[in-house]
């Protein structure tokens, strides 16, 4: 044994060490590691002080076995947005970082029969700490019920409340949307039309609601030909801008759903000739890179994604470890619209 106390493997203080020189058994060691609060803060102090002094670190996988949990949080999805989902990781991962935390991304098929089924297969065969779950499978009111049966946090990420703040970060998509829309209403167009996201997706609902509360403020009739359905990838944009673009008259606005479906339109819009914006006004949803690395760059909803996993994380995270409090309550992330060169006043 050295000087420090150390009598490890190698010179490193094990937890019997800690004990000896706290004056505790291995077991309250083992309390206050865990953040257990059946502990005097004179005892928890006591102890943090000896592990701080002599560099212990725990064994993360005997402090599992001790929780019953592994330090590894969940993300699910199925979700075309890739740059949604990297957002979503890069906001979790920068408050894992530091931590004893890892991130585990799994992709399902929300239209598979076995989800519920492939889901509960997963968090048990993880044994993970908590899961982030993303929309559309966030809207699954079974794959909540199911991490609350077993034991396992969650927080769901969608475009509305679903649940309550503990368990929830949301955007206000509707509303910003609106927002959008009636910007190209007030600059003066009136032939609006929109590409919504997949049938499914309550964010594709709630982004062609806030269009058609914008057109009926504005006193605009709705017109079905202007409306067209994409997947949230480019190519969608693309083949939905096309046949928007070929009504008569043609719109001069069209709001799309995301960049990705934005960017479709604008190489739409090129194809046949049209200038972006003296031709044709374009707004999109996300404000990922490409929105300002275009040409002209994009207009569009800027979507606190990152913030939104950040969120997600603490949440989970929540009173067990010491920079996280015992119940963060924030769970509305309002968007807001980004003005670039993509939009003008129609001709």
């Amino acid at each position: 044994m050295d000087t420090n106390g150390n009598s490890g493997r190698g010179g490193k203080p094990t937890i019997n060490d800690i004990a000896r020189l706290s004056g505790v058994s291995k077991k309250t060691v083992s309390r206050v590691i865990n953040r257990s609060p059946l502990l005097n803060e004179d005892t928890r102090k006591r102890v943090d002080d000896i592990i701080r002094a002599t560099g212990y670190v725990p064994n993360p996988q005997a402090r599992a076995l001790a929780l019953r949990r592994n330090f590894l949080i969940g993300l699910v999805h199925d979700n075309p947005n890739a740059q949604m989902v990297l957002g979503v990781q890069q906001g979790i991962l920068g408050v894992l970082k530091g931590t004893e935390y890892e991130l585990i991304v799994r992709p399902v098929d929300r239209g598979s029969t076995t989800l519920v089924a492939d889901v509960r297969s997963f968090l048990e065969r993880q044994r993970l700490h908590g899961v982030v779950l993303l929309p559309p499978i966030s809207e699954n009111n079974g794959l909540a019920a199911l991490c609350d049966s077993l034991g396992c946090r969650y927080v769901r990420m969608g475009s509305a409340d679903l649940d309550d703040a503990a368990h929830m970060v949301a955007s206000n998509d509707r509303e910003v949307v609106r927002d959008a829309v009636a910007y190209l209403a007030g600059i003066g167009h009136r032939r609006i039309a929109i590409i919504t996201g997949p049938q499914g997706f309550r964010s594709a609902f709630e982004r062609r609601q806030g269009y058609e509360e914008a057109l009926s403020a504005a006193g605009i009739a709705p017109n079905p030909g202007y409306a067209a359905e994409g997947n949230y990838r480019f190519e969608s944009g693309l083949a939905a801008a096309r046949m928007l673009l070929a009504q008569a008259p043609r719109p001069t606005a069209i709001f799309a759903s995301n960049d990705e479906m934005a960017a479709g339109t604008l190489h739409a819009a090129r194809m046949i000739g049209l200038d972006v914006p003296a031709d044709l006004s374009i707004i999109g949803f996300d404000d990922t890179a490409i929105a300002a690395h275009i040409w002209p760059p994009l207009t569009t909803v800027r979507w606190p994604i990152v913030e939104m996993g950040k969120a997600a994380a603490r949440k989970l995270l929540a009173g067990t470890i010491d920079e996280q409090p015992e119940m963060p309550g924030d769970a509305l992330f309002p968007s807001q619209l980004i003005q670039r060169a993509s939009t003008a006043p129609p001709k």
